[in-house]
């Protein structure tokens, strides 16, 4: 038991020595746990002063921007309130300036209104003098029987290009450059130029001239008081020339339809010259007394040289009957056996008209695709018929007035259904109603005339046929210029006869008619040489003195006792 005390008390000591070992472990842990924290503490500390430290130079930079930022804005509104002050000064002084504007505005508006007053008193009164000096101008062509020139210029169109000829692009450019303007309405404008020389400006004075934006009713506003001229007695011709393609047809008849060649008449803002004339002629004709009057018509083409009857047929049943013209011993030109149709009114002529054109011929050249190739020559013979010594007058009683017209109108419409049921071709000669001593028949002529367009062997491209047909069409065109210039020559011998178009247009072109003359030209530079000796024609056909216009002699009215 005492050794096992001994050892027991010797493993005791050993274990007490362990424990003061491992206490003393533990107070060296403990130590360096202190240390441990003290020194994280320190860093903590450490840290917490250099982020004080980064505010604080934070705060005052801040300070330092805040300093520079109240300064600038300092200075801003330093520099506000000058350029404010400026702006102010500069508003006042606009403002003294806008109502001295104002003022002076307030003075040029009156001003500008007297200028108005006084410039559109001075256009009236240039209106005026216009309408005078164009009155005198009639007056004095009346008095020397002048032909009216009138001249129309058409817009460009499609096929004013270069097309069919080998040329190079800027040929091609030129060819479409616009070289023939309307200056005034009584002046063309023509820009001559040549290649390496400087261009030149001619100008051809005329009675009438229309820009490519004036409408057809435009053109026959001018021609309608010849119209009117018709039934007081005088025979009036109207004729279209030009080159091919310059409008001619369109002028005197409207648009015309691709199939059958015939003009429509569905747009009447279209219409042409020959349309309206109708129309207006039937219109002065309804404010006449009812039966005075009848018109009848003829359809003429002049084809290489020949007459043909468009309204007449040959023994097969075919229209278009080959006539001649003929001088009688009053020196007037006739065409023997002429088919003329009595019309009622304007659609019974246009479609006589309509019907001669289905029969017109033409032939497609590079030029135009419809070009004509004869000349159309359409006559409204106007037949009057007056009584001797009551016509005009004043009746004493009226009733006997209208009883002698209805009367006499149940004479010629009668005869003329016995007429026209024996025979649908008549000679040139309308029907003759019985001669008595108090009645009179007088004949006046509208003749229209559509003229093949004179063109360049060269440009149109034309072979065979069409080459001799473009041989008689310059021929005849240029017959008809050796005419006016014999008349404007006043020669002892016109040559009519040297053209069957020139001998059928004597009585018209020779003095026995107001003649107008509707020149048609195209713009493009193309077309130059043309358009300037169409130009030409027309400036020698104004120069043209053929003496007074003689009127259709009415018997001498005496007032009925």
């Amino acid at each position: 038991k005492e050794e096992r005390i001994v050892v027991l008390e010797t493993e005791n000591a050993v274990l007490h020595l362990k424990l003061a070992e491992y206490q003393g472990l533990a107070g060296r842990s403990t130590n360096e746990v202190l240390q441990l924290y003290a020194t994280r503490g320190q860093k903590l500390k450490l840290q917490r002063s250099s982020v004080v430290t980064q505010l604080h130079g934070a705060v005052k930079r801040l300070k330092q921007d805040l300093k520079s930022l109240h300064s600038f804005a300092l200075e801003l509104s330093k520099d506000f309130q000058r350029q404010s002050k400026a702006c102010l000064y500069q508003v006042l002084a606009a403002v003294q300036g806008i109502q001295l504007q104002n003022e002076a505005m307030q003075m040029f508006q009156i001003k500008a209104f007297d200028l108005e007053q006084s410039l559109q008193e001075v256009t009236e009164r240039y209106e005026k003098e216009k309408q005078k000096r164009k009155a005198l101008h009639n007056s004095l062509v009346e008095l020397r029987g002048n032909i009216r020139v009138h001249c129309r210029i058409r817009p460009l169109l499609p096929f004013d290009d270069a097309a069919g000829l080998s040329v190079s692009q800027d040929r091609q450019r030129n060819f479409s450059e616009k070289v023939a303007y309307a200056a005034d309405d009584e002046t063309v404008l023509v820009k001559c130029s040549r290649p390496g020389h400087a261009s030149i400006n001619k100008t051809f004075p005329f009675e009438r001239v229309y820009n490519d934006l004036e409408s057809q009713d435009a053109v026959f506003a001018d021609v309608a008081p010849l119209l009117t001229s018709l039934l007081d007695g005088y025979n009036v011709c109207i004729m279209a020339y030009g080159q091919t393609g310059s409008g001619k047809t369109y002028t005197m008849l409207g648009p015309q339809l691709e199939r059958n060649l015939a003009f429509s008449t569905e747009e009447e803002s279209e219409l042409g010259i020959i349309p309206r004339a109708t129309q207006e002629v039937f219109r002065l004709i309804s404010e006449k007394p009812p039966g005075s009057y009848w018109v009848e018509v003829s359809v003429v083409e002049v084809y290489n040289n020949e007459i043909f009857d468009l309204l007449a047929k040959d023994s097969y049943g075919v229209f278009g009957v080959k006539r001649d013209v003929v001088t009688t011993r009053e020196g007037k030109s006739d065409v023997p056996l002429l088919t003329h149709e009595t019309v009622e009114n304007a659609s019974e002529f246009l479609h006589l008209v309509n019907k001669g054109l289905q029969l017109r011929v033409r032939h497609p050249t590079l030029v135009h695709a419809h070009s004509s190739r004869s000349h159309l020559v359409v006559t409204l013979t106007i037949t009057t018929v007056v009584f001797g010594d009551n016509f005009g007058t004043l009746w004493e009683d009226e009733q006997t007035s209208q009883k002698l017209h209805k009367e006499t109108s149940c004479t010629f419409q009668q005869k003329m259904r016995d007429n026209k049921s024996t025979s649908s071709s008549r000679a040139s000669s309308p029907v003759q109603l019985e001669a008595t001593e108090k009645m009179k028949q007088v004949k006046t002529r509208l003749q229209l005339v559509d003229l093949a367009g004179s063109e360049c062997v060269g440009m149109s491209g034309v072979t065979g046929a069409a080459l001799r047909e473009t041989s008689f069409i310059n021929r005849s065109l240029s017959a008809l210029a050796d005419v006016l210039g014999a008349i404007a020559e006043q020669r002892a011998h016109v040559p009519y006869r040297n053209s069957k178009l020139t001998h059928l247009l004597q009585d018209s072109i020779g003095g026995d008619a107001k003649l107008l003359v509707m020149l048609c030209i195209s713009p493009g530079q193309k077309y130059l040489t043309e358009s300037m000796q169409s130009l030409g024609f027309g400036s020698r056909a104004r120069q043209v003195q053929r003496g007074q216009i003689k009127k259709k002699n009415f018997p001498v009215l005496s007032k009925a006792k």
